[in-house]
């Protein structure tokens, strides 16, 4: 038995290496295609470069990896993947997701965008209910949390709605100078191009007035 799991093991090692490399391959290959710099090294730091960030404080071990910066639209672009670890022994898990960092030129205030999920429909009876919009379609879509409802209107304004009904769903944050448009899970290369597509549409579209004032309301 003892014999077993040792195959096991190192062949799960093996597998793990093989299509690590392989999509190494396919992320530097579509880095160097958009003029990106293509790092896979382990950035153990990542987490407190940017600590605002919930979903890169879960668990231990944390670590961002296999990274692309650049440009998208004239802003400062980051695509990674992120991984870490919850649990011990035998309940010990790998998690790993990818995500995309947008560098704003106006001050972001606090703003959280993601799919609506059954356990929303649930909060909704109790009256935990988050932000909504006069777009029944997008409030229906979409949960939406920010400490000041005033922000989430002047970014979600209706050309917004109807671009983020349109697009691909992630999570999305807003914090300080940046955006973050990442999923529960690793993007294939298509996925990255769509996640900046939605970072920077969101800032495009950001209105006029918001802009002027720095992103202060």
């Amino acid at each position: 038995m003892s014999y077993l799991i040792i195959v096991l093991v190192i062949a799960d090692i093996a597998a793990a290496w093989y299509f690590g490399s392989l999509r190494r391959k396919k992320l530097r290959a579509w880095a160097s295609a958009r003029g990106f710099r293509f790092e896979p090294a382990a950035d153990r730091s990542f987490d407190d470069r940017y600590p605002t960030f919930g979903c890169l404080r879960v668990g231990y071990s944390r670590y961002a990896y296999n990274l692309a910066t650049g440009q998208a639209s004239g802003r400062p672009v980051i695509a990674f993947d992120y991984r870490y670890v919850t649990g011990s022994g035998k309940n010990r898990h790998v998690h790993r997701f990818s995500g995309v960092l947008l560098e704003s030129e106006i001050a972001l205030q606090p703003l959280r965008i993601r799919p609506e999920n059954l356990f929303d429909r649930v909060g909704e009876f109790f009256r935990l209910d988050d932000i909504d919009f006069e777009s029944a379609e997008f409030s229906r879509s979409f949960h939406v949390k920010s400490p000041s409802k005033r922000w989430a209107f002047d970014v979600l304004h209706q050309r917004t709605i109807e671009f983020l009904l349109a697009s691909a769903r992630f999570s999305i944050q807003f914090s300080d100078d940046h955006l973050l448009v990442w999923r529960g899970r690793t993007f294939s290369p298509d996925a990255f191009d769509e996640a900046i597509g939605v970072a920077t549409g969101i800032l495009d579209r950001m209105p006029e007035y918001v802009t002027r004032e720095g992103g202060r309301t």
